[in-house]
């Protein structure tokens, strides 16, 4: 695939979004884990808990789905029934990809984005902590439900990559 160097830079930029975040948000699934053993070891051993670690490790795994998923998408290891997607000509999948982001994927993250922002606003200005004793205090949970926002627009850079990609394809003589 021979792109015009703009659009080398372009996608570059685009990709190592995705690919930095992701791989950063990886480190959280060892964390869990440790995180994990901390807290079975307080109960077990010590005979003592921590709400706010518990909940730790909830938030934790929801970040890593949530912020992976455009990282997931840059490396094309996301969920699709590709029953009829792997036999397609490169061209083919290059209509699948451009039109799937145009009248899917970024509407949707648009749509996330929208219904996410007063939700996550309301947390901001209530200084909203754990509803649970001892649970996670302020300012955790309102920058946890920050993510909510984060996601779609990870997931919006990753589709514009995918755009510009189907459209580099589209262009190239079959």
């Amino acid at each position: 695939m021979n792109e015009p160097p703009a659009d080398n830079r372009i996608l570059r930029t685009l990709d190592t979004i995705s690919i930095v975040s992701g791989r950063l948000t990886s480190w959280l699934t060892l964390i869990m884990v440790i995180v994990t053993c901390v807290v079975v070891v307080m109960r077990y051993v010590f005979d003592a808990g921590a709400v706010w670690l518990q909940e730790s490790v909830v938030w934790m795994h929801a970040v890593v789905f949530m912020i992976g998923a455009a990282y997931t998408l840059q490396q094309d290891e996301h969920v699709r029934v590709d029953i009829f997607y792997r036999g397609m000509s490169v061209h083919r999948r290059a209509w699948v990809d451009l039109l799937g982001t145009l009248l899917f994927l970024l509407p949707l993250c648009g749509f996330l984005g929208y219904k996410a922002w007063d939700f996550v606003v309301v947390s901001w200005q209530l200084g909203e902590s754990s509803r649970e004793p001892g649970g996670m205090p302020y300012p955790f949970v309102p920058l946890l439900k920050s993510v909510l926002l984060l996601m779609p627009l990870l997931l919006a850079v990753q589709g514009v990559s995918m755009l510009i990609r189907a459209l580099n394809t589209l262009r190239e003589p079959r």
